[in-house]
């Protein structure tokens, strides 16, 4: 997933949960195995449901499984919350069983 990185100097103050805006906190995506590749691998659309979720998701984890920075992008997804997508190797509802623990 290619993400823009914030302009130097653009946010003094991160977002609650994000890291705060500096190079070091986000160029491990540029080793991302998916800089490249259509994000909507790995999100649902909206009506998206059964066999077809499950095989997209299985198609975006073989690429997470080839990814230098899966434990990075995994970690990112728990730290934030992502409750979207396929994020690290790790789909919304197998990162759901650990931001639910964390909130209680």
């Amino acid at each position: 997933m290619r993400r823009r990185k914030p302009p130097a100097g653009a946010v003094a103050k991160a977002p609650v949960g994000l890291p705060y805006p500096l190079i070091e906190n986000w160029e491990w995506q540029d080793r991302a195995a998916c800089r490249d590749v259509d994000p909507d691998l790995f999100f649902a659309a909206e009506s998206e449901r059964g066999l077809r979720k499950h095989a997209r998701e299985v198609l975006a984890k073989s690429l997470c499984g080839t990814c230098p920075v899966r434990r990075e992008c995994r970690d990112h997804a728990l730290v934030v919350g992502e409750a979207y997508g396929v994020w690290g190797g790790t789909t919304e509802e197998e990162r759901e069983p650990v931001l639910h623990a964390r909130q209680h």
